[in-house]
């Protein structure tokens, strides 16, 4: 994307008041002219000399189960990035409705170790609308910088689908892959994850999306209960796999079907190796009643995984 222009934040966006404006926005109708196309902003949001808490990241370790370490966990860089990737869908031009849009996949490449005390550029933008058999796709990429020197550590992109959004101009459509078939394997854990599985992942990500935190703001926004948050289960297995804070990574996973909590979660994470060296971890969750499969990923050295 070569953007028109930077727009420069001067503090960390609150998440709950853009999903308070999301819901404002929801709330009006958008007169949409027949036959226009519509684009994304064509803006880069950046928040400047951004820094963590440390309790912060620990209460985050802890939560996802991972070992307490020096170095940012790569999906807590996610929640890091994300309110600055949410201002730009909350935007007055951005053309999709944020509430409702169903988060598809996330892929992230972590170039280099970010230490807690480092003082970082976090920015983002949005990639392009496409048509999708069931509405429009979107990518939010976002980038997290080293504030001194310039220098990219992490950039991760993620993928929504606005479904039952059809724009008018928008006609290049992504093949949908035929869905595998899936046979559980022989799970190597179990998670059981209680009702304030969401709630507590909010504490410690910011994300309070409403379909998390109670079975009554899920309701109202058409979930049959409150279900887990994906980036939740991502960072989980991420933390489980020990590889969560390495530099140098690639992972990407799919998301498939929502965690309704509160619920019983087989997981399966399994290592391979090449030379007797670790070349990758592929790692997948389901239910074991239903054999539906929640998501699957696979994290692997970075070098290993470009084309």
């Amino acid at each position: 994307m070569s953007a028109e222009q930077t727009v420069i934040l001067q503090e960390m966006p609150s998440l709950a008041k853009l999903y308070l404006n999301a819901a404002g926005a929801a709330a009006k109708q958008r007169l949409l002219k027949k036959d226009q196309p519509l684009t994304v902003p064509r803006a880069v949001h950046e928040v400047q000399s951004v820094t963590v808490d440390i309790d912060h990241v620990t209460a985050f370790q802890r939560l996802v189960h991972g070992t307490v370490r020096t170095e940012l966990p790569s999906a807590y860089v996610h929640t890091l990035a994300f309110p600055v990737a949410m201002s730009v869908m909350t935007r007055d031009d951005f053309p999709l409705p944020l509430l409702g849009l169903v988060h598809l996949e996330n892929t992230v490449e972590h170039y280099d170790a970010i230490p807690f005390g480092a003082r970082l550029t976090v920015r983002a933008h949005a990639d392009g609308l496409r048509a999708h058999r069931a509405g429009t796709l979107v990518d939010m990429v976002a980038e997290v910088l080293d504030a001194g020197s310039g220098r990219l550590l992490w950039r991760g992109t993620s993928r929504y689908l606005a479904k039952g959004v059809f724009l008018p101009g928008v006609d290049t459509a992504v093949p949908t892959a035929e869905r595998e078939d899936f046979r559980p394997p022989v799970p190597t854990g179990l998670w059981r994850l209680g009702v304030d599985t969401g709630r507590d992942y909010a504490a410690v990500s910011g994300d309070y999306n409403p379909i998390h935190l109670s079975s009554l703001s899920a309701k109202a926004l058409g979930m049959k209960t409150s279900i887990a948050h994906g980036m939740y289960s991502v960072a989980r297995a991420l933390a489980e796999s020990g590889h969560d804070s390495d530099a140098g990574i690639r992972w990407h996973v799919t998301f498939e079907a929502p965690v309704y909590l509160p619920a019983t979660v087989a997981v399966g994470i399994r290592d391979e190796e090449a030379d007797g060296e670790w070349a990758g971890t592929e790692f997948q969750a389901w239910n074991q009643r239903s054999a539906r499969r929640h998501f699957h990923g696979t994290v692997a050295p970075l070098s290993g995984s470009e084309s």
